[in-house]
């Protein structure tokens, strides 16, 4: 890969640069494979997902595998399990079937990468509606902004800004079997707008677009441990199944994050006031490990299970958990941990927050905590604001 500013001294005079405005500190690389554009925006050697870009899996719009909101945020960015809400349109559709109030409404927002610029910045806006006892449907739209950029020619004049931006609108859909076990879908649209349609080898840069679906579930089953009344969570979701992303017309296309996130979560209701939930998710992207891969996407979903051997599979998961504790439903304090393998994004960081509810509102804050020389994350901060109203159908 090469940055862009390293492409440009074998540029034809005319063609536009970004300027890589080191007085801000952004290095904003577009990697070119083959002479063709590829989606992995990158800051300094840093994915935009906050890991590491030597040595990652590579794909296109890594966004999408940002954690959203800070509830999970601040649990290790753990959420598949976890109890029900209006973000699960991100973390696991199927848990939307368990929503208790008729709509809920959450808008979350992220300064994103602040250690390395000043200008990047994570929003997500997610609403759930339910349509009875056993169905919900949900909406969201996730939008990430790099930033902006001035843009120069080869004679160092300004020619303007440019802002490349990327967002995912989702519709989703729950239903519930049962008391105890749900499915869900949803169905994404991408648009990931990197250039600002320069011509590069002959070939017009264009918006990158792409489709994809999630498919999940979700089971719940209440026992009691020690006399004590819990609440056993099992999650699974496959996300961003979809078609491949190009930049220019007839250049290579390449794959989207679809991953696989598997999680459990258990809470203990201790009594009126106190309750306490564990939570763990594993991750695994399933993609080829070769980023040049020309396979199907089929191939490529299943060919990631086995492309790396089995000790280089195992190395491809990443873990994240934690524990949150409430008290009378109205404040919570929580804490977890993420782990990624060195080698493969090296994301390893502690998470610490807050939450706040009253009447119908919600507040969330999550903090993670890594060590700044070495985590393009440190300091990162999350805000989540929720409301739910309107009646539980069953209840009317």
């Amino acid at each position: 890969m090469y940055n862009i500013i390293v492409l440009l001294k074998n540029y034809c005079s005319g063609l536009m640069k970004i300027d890589i405005i080191i007085k801000s500190a952004l290095l904003l690389s577009i990697s070119i494979t083959f002479n063709v554009f590829y989606a992995d925006a990158q800051v300094n050697g840093t994915n935009t997902n906050g890991g590491s870009s030597s040595g990652a899996l590579l794909t296109a719009v890594p966004f999408l595998t940002i954690s959203p909101d800070a509830r999970s945020g601040a649990i290790g960015d753990a959420g598949v399990a976890l109890s029900n809400d209006k973000n699960a349109n991100y973390w696991n559709p199927s848990k939307l079937a368990f929503i208790e109030n008729g709509d809920q409404l959450s808008l979350s927002y992220s300064p994103w990468l602040r250690r390395l610029v000043p200008d990047i910045n994570l929003a997500y806006l997610s609403y759930a509606h339910k349509l009875d006892d056993r169905n919900v449907i949900g909406l969201s739209l996730k939008y990430f902004n790099l930033g902006k950029i001035q843009l120069v020619d080869i004679n160092q004049q300004e020619q303007g800004t440019y802002t490349p931006n990327e967002f995912a609108i989702d519709a989703s859909f729950a239903r519930k079997f049962g008391e105890n076990f749900s499915l869900g879908t949803s169905l994404r649209y991408i648009y990931s707008n990197l250039s600002n349609g320069s011509f590069f080898t002959g070939q017009q840069t264009k918006a990158g677009q792409a489709v994809a679906a999630d498919v999940s579930l979700t089971y719940k089953k209440p026992t009691e441990l020690l006399g004590t009344d819990d609440l056993f969570a099992l999650g699974v979701n496959i996300s961003n199944i979809g078609s491949k992303i190009s930049y220019t017309e007839t250049g290579q296309k390449y794959f989207l994050p679809t991953n696989l996130r598997v999680g459990v979560a258990n809470t203990w209701y201790l009594d009126t006031y106190n309750e306490i939930t564990a939570t763990l998710d594993a991750n695994k992207l399933l993609v080829p490990s070769n980023p040049n891969s020309t396979a199907s996407v089929p191939a490529g979903i299943f060919g990631s299970f086995t492309d790396a051997g089995f000790s280089g599979e195992l190395k491809e998961i990443n873990f994240g958990g934690g524990l949150e504790y409430w008290y009378n439903h109205q404040f919570a304090l929580r804490t977890g941990y993420f782990y990624e393998n060195p080698n493969l994004g090296n994301r390893k960081y502690l998470t610490l927050g807050v939450g706040l509810r009253y009447e119908a509102f919600n507040l969330d804050f999550s903090y993670l905590v890594a060590n700044e020389q070495q985590s393009a994350l440190a300091n990162t901060v999350r805000f989540t604001l929720g409301y739910s109203f309107g009646k539980n159908p069953s209840n009317k």
